[in-house]
């Protein structure tokens, strides 16, 4: 197949993916897509099959059933991307006795077609000072750092990162982040992104998958999917009996509480604040202030993990 084919697949595409481990099945029938331009987390508990995925992924695991697409070739053909994906797992595998340089220079021998100098990644990474530092002294967040440095010797249109901000201090995760971020708008480089860190992944994904039991059981945008989630408001006005009155009857909104002088709490579904506030004000009431909270990724991830746990016992 013609490379210009495979410019235009998706960077992964699986579709019912499934692995034993003897009797038992680690995935089930797993569908996952992630498409051009995204920042795409893959988030589950202990146990989900998150490390087992990515080895299916690349070719590091036989699986039983399914198809795996990376880049429109499957895991036994990667080497024909010509560097098109890039793997970098939680634990950083590079030489103890290399210096950095030597590891970055190493890794220039089998990049395909580089497109930055050792001296360049290095910078990029913030790493510049340890350039002759030999791997087995650096931190395990250094470490990583050079790993990904390795990475970004070429140009690779799809990265995959196994708990990518493991080992790293705030400094270190600010950094990474940043990295992720210029790489997809400057470039329109791809990311799979798994980890358990469930705050780092709210501020950078565009996308969210949920692997639970083997299965992906929501894939979305972040953002549709915290639509789907109640928010909270709370509402600071000069008349919360009216304001009740008035709010009662709008459609996704229950009043939570309004026993507090002069503050009304609702929670609210597909409704937003700003609609709220322009019914009060429009009907007389002033409104002092507006407190919004929606729910966070990590009670959007226990939300649906518990919900599929309810469903599979009433079934």
């Amino acid at each position: 197949m013609s490379s210009a084919v495979m410019s235009n697949a998706l960077p992964i595409k699986v579709e019912n993916l499934s692995k034993r481990f003897g009797e038992f099945e680690v995935l089930r029938a797993l569908n996952l897509e992630v498409v051009d331009g995204a920042i795409h987390g893959l988030v589950g508990l202990n146990g989900a099959g998150k490390t087992t995925t990515l080895e299916c992924l690349l070719g590091m695991q036989q699986f039983n059933a399914g198809d795996v697409r990376l880049l429109g070739y499957p895991p036994s053909q990667l080497h024909r991307s010509q560097g098109g994906v890039v793997s970098i797992f939680d634990s950083p595998s590079l030489h103890p006795q290399l210096t950095v340089r030597q590891a970055l220079e190493h890794a220039l021998l089998l990049c395909e077609k580089p497109v930055r100098t050792p001296a360049q990644v290095e910078s990029l990474l913030g790493i510049s000072q340890y350039s002759q530092f030999r791997v087995r002294t650096l931190s395990l967040g250094n470490r990583r750092r050079t790993s990904i440095a390795q990475a970004l010797l070429g140009s690779p249109r799809l990265v995959i990162l196994d708990e990518p901000f493991n080992g790293l201090d705030a400094g270190g995760v600010e950094d990474v982040m940043a990295l992720i971020r210029q790489l997809n708008q400057e470039e329109g480089t791809a990311f799979l992104l798994s980890s358990h860190q469930l705050a780092y992944l709210e501020k950078i994904c565009s996308h969210l998958s949920i692997l639970h039991q083997g299965q992906i059981v929501v894939s979305d945008r972040v953002e549709q999917l915290f639509n789907q989630q109640s928010s909270q408001l709370q509402i600071h006005c000069d008349d919360v009996v009216r304001a009740c009155s008035i709010v009662q009857g709008i459609p996704g909104v229950t009043i939570q509480d309004n026993s507090e002088q002069g503050v009304l709490t609702l929670e609210l579904l597909q409704v937003d604040s700003a609609y709220i506030n322009q019914q009060l004000v429009s009907k007389g009431i002033m409104v002092k202030q507006l407190l919004w909270k929606r729910a966070s990724l990590n009670s959007l991830f226990h939300s649906i993990t518990a919900r599929e746990n309810d469903e599979q016992v009433a079934s």
